[in-house]
This record gives structure tokens, C-alpha cells and sequence, in this order.
């Protein structure tokens, strides 16, 4: 393959010619190959993550123990609402009797169910979020940000009046 290229004489034209194809294919279309390989990136990291949360941290006893109990709420209240359903099929009457009761609970004693709830989901969402870390700047992103704006004059732009209008509106402001 080497011979005939180079008797040829196309080899390093082709190859230069193949590479520009390609990365002004990839402008157009997604590269598979890649796409699959953030796909996989990010699933690890998220496994990762998910490992981590679940790893023994030594902490001791006590906080075992209340982080075993901060995991009960949301289980109890999904199996609960399932109980819900079964119990409103299996005794449909004491079922009735039961939401006529809850009709009479007071509104802000509702409010304050929902506030202790909220607080209580929020609080927690709240601690975790502030105990993630914040992900790195990418120097080649961080690059690519956009500079200060700089200074527009009208004469610039001869041909279009609503940029040249736009300009000197920019140059008395600032």
C-alpha cells in the first residue's frame, strides 16, 4: 500500500484531503464513535458517583444509624400510598370514614404539614448539593470564552444604516 501511494504520489494529499473531510464532516453529523465514548464516560462517572454514596465511610455507629433512618421517608410514604389504594379496596367504608376525617383537619395545619415536609426534603437536597463538588474549568473551554466587547464605530459598517446607527449609540454610551 505504501508503494503504490507513493509511486502515485497521492499519499500525503489523500491522507490531508481524508482528515479535511472528515472534520468538516463532523461539524455536520455526530461522531458515533465519540458520542459513545461521552456516553460511557458519563455513565462510569455516574456509577462512580452512585458507589460513593453507598461506600462505607467509617463515620460510626450514630451517623450509620441516622443515615439509615434519612433513607425511610420516601420508601414509606411510596408504600404507603400503595397501602392507601389497598386499604380503600379492601374496607371501602372505613376507607370513607377515615378522608371524611381528614376533611376536618384545619388549613394551616395542613400548611404546617407541608412546610415540615418541605423543609425537611429541601434541607436535605440542600446539604448534599452543598457537599458535591463543583466541577473544573477546562483551560481549552475557559479559552473559548468570549472576550471584553471592544469599541464599534459607525464607519465600520458604510453599508448598513441600522448598524451604523447601532454603533454610534454604543460609542456615545460608552
Amino acid at each position: 500500500m505504501g508503494l503504490i501511494s507513493r509511486l502515485l504520489g497521492i499519499g500525503d494529499a489523500a491522507q490531508t484531503v481524508g482528515s479535511a473531510v472528515e472534520t468538516v464532516a463532523e461539524v455536520f453529523t455526530v461522531n458515533k464513535t465519540k458520542e459513545e465514548l461521552a456516553i460511557r464516560a458519563q455513565a462510569m462517572a455516574s456509577l462512580g458517583q452512585y458507589g460513593a454514596e453507598f461506600s462505607n465511610t467509617n463515620d460510626g455507629w450514630f451517623n450509620s444509624f441516622i443515615n439509615g433512618i434519612n433513607r425511610l421517608p420516601r420508601p414509606i410514604m411510596a408504600l404507603g400510598t400503595v397501602g392507601l389504594f389497598a386499604f380503600a379496596m379492601a374496607d371501602p367504608d372505613g376507607f370513607s370514614t377515615r378522608m371524611q376525617g381528614l376533611a376536618y383537619v384545619p388549613d394551616p395545619l395542613w400548611w404546617l404539614l407541608g412546610a415540615v415536609v418541605s423543609f425537611y426534603f429541601g434541607a436535605r437536597e440542600l446539604h448534599y448539593s452543598r457537599g458535591a463538588t463543583t466541577p473544573m474549568i477546562i483551560p481549552s473551554v475557559a479559552a473559548n470564552e468570549p472576550s471584553a466587547p471592544t469599541k464599534v464605530s459607525a464607519a465600520a459598517f458604510p453599508e448598513n444604516a441600522a448598524l451604523s446607527e447601532w454603533a454610534a449609540l454604543k460609542s456615545q454610551a460608552g
